[in-house]
């Protein structure tokens, strides 16, 4: 009983510390490419995540080809340096496909 105390202790300290990340929502309907460029590094990296498996749809493997992930994400950078108006679901649409 002492060790589940313990654990059940340990637990809510968890889940009462601060937590570093900050919530929000994207709209990615409605980012720009300038937007996209703009952010922090990990909302980058989340954004391009989400599309890449959004684009890959339920018929593909539950796979991340970092190979291929990385060339789609410089492909991002490039198009929208570009294109900073236009919307990241359409350079998604030029960049991944559909």
């Amino acid at each position: 009983m002492l060790k589940f105390a313990g654990v059940l202790v340990a637990a809510v300290g968890l889940l009462a510390a601060p937590v570093g990340a900050r919530s929000e929502t994207l709209d990615l309907a409605t980012m720009s490419c300038k937007q996209f460029v703009e952010s922090d590094p990990d909302t980058i990296k989340m954004v391009l995540t989400w599309l890449d498996g959004w684009y890959k749809g339920d018929s593909d493997d539950a796979l991340i080809d970092t190979e291929v992930f990385v060339s789609n994400a410089k492909k991002f950078g490039v198009y929208c340096g570009a294109n900073p108006s236009v919307s990241i679901v359409t350079a998604a649409e030029k960049i991944l496909g559909k």
